[in-house]
């Protein structure tokens, strides 16, 4: 089968397709058939070096998130069954024809959606949902504001939000202003035209998913004991001087979290948004899309049902 592999660090130019043996899952695991992989910035970073402070070893098989069928169970595995239609993270191998994944970071697909715009939700939707709601607790009545609105997260990010009853507070580009009014935010700031910290505050919690100069603008947006979560940023030190709780999130896979999520997609109350589907074939554009940072939405391979 073929798989996107990175051999050495760098640039674009160092992905290759290589052909490799189709994986068996081991105990606890199941092999899933790949119809769609959501491309994220974690893909680029890992290219470009990022791989290496992380710990992982060369060879890498590129891709953490799948939407397929499952095709072999390893012992052990209950929660799945041959046949059905899952989503979820896996550890690395996502754009390839097949995965393998841990059963237990698998949950149902939506039934109300295709392959293709399922693939939106698995890491960008863990993300914003641990990073609101398990770490910062974001809860009815709250006051949000999302630092970067349009992208896979940020847009997942103000629909679950508003599912919960908070107020949102979203930063977008001109050219984005109306998709994500679209997306339900309270109110919608133009961060290319004013300075944003001058204009917003007595905000509860923040999602940074920007970090450098926007994150450290966003703390004079926060009430006085309130919350800051990036996904992106490395605090030390700020929340003391602005009286506020600081957090870094890092995502990892909970089949709690899919479930919910799922949920909220079934009863129509969550829409995810693709940006582009492309094929496998054109995975080096897909992370160039992805690394210029200006999708609405998600960027997706399509590898076919």
């Amino acid at each position: 089968m073929k798989s996107a592999m990175i051999r050495e660090y760098g640039s674009n130019e160092v992905l290759e397709f290589v052909e490799v043996s189709r994986p068996s899952p081991h105990a606890g695991e199941v092999l899933v058939k790949v119809c769609a992989a959501g491309v994220n910035p974690i893909d680029w970073k890992i290219r470009s070096g990022a791989g290496a402070r992380m710990g992982l070893t060369l060879p890498i098989n590129l891709g953490s998130e799948i939407v397929g069928i499952v095709e072999e169970l390893g012992t052990g595995v209950s929660n799945v069954q041959l046949g059905e239609a899952v989503f979820g993270m896996v550890s690395s191998g996502a754009f390839a024809e097949y995965a393998v994944a841990k059963a237990t970071d698998l949950v149902r697909k939506p039934v109300n959606l295709d392959f293709i715009n399922a693939a939106a939700l698995p890491l960008a939707g863990s993300t914003a949902w641990q990073a609101m709601f398990d770490e910062a607790g974001v809860s009815e009545g709250q006051r949000l504001l999302v630092t970067n609105s349009s992208g896979g997260v940020g847009s997942l990010a103000i629909q679950f939000a508003k599912a919960k009853g908070a107020h949102v507070t979203a930063l977008a580009s001109t050219r984005n202003l109306d998709f994500v009014r679209g997306l339900g935010a309270d109110e919608v700031v133009d961060y290319t035209s004013q300075a944003f910290e001058h204009t917003i505050s007595d905000i509860d919690v923040v999602l940074d998913t920007v970090g450098g100069d926007t994150f450290q603008r966003a703390f004079s947006t926060i009430r006085k004991g309130g919350k800051m979560v990036t996904v992106v940023a490395f605090p030390q030190g700020e929340a003391e001087r602005y009286g506020i709780v600081t957090k870094r999130s890092y995502t990892v896979p909970s089949a709690r979290n899919l479930t919910r999520i799922k949920e909220l997609v079934e009863a129509g109350k969550v829409i995810p948004y693709v940006e582009a589907a492309m094929p496998l074939a054109d995975i080096k554009q897909a992370l160039a899309l992805s690394e210029a940072g200006r999708a609405h939405g998600k960027i997706v391979l399509d590898m076919g049902s």
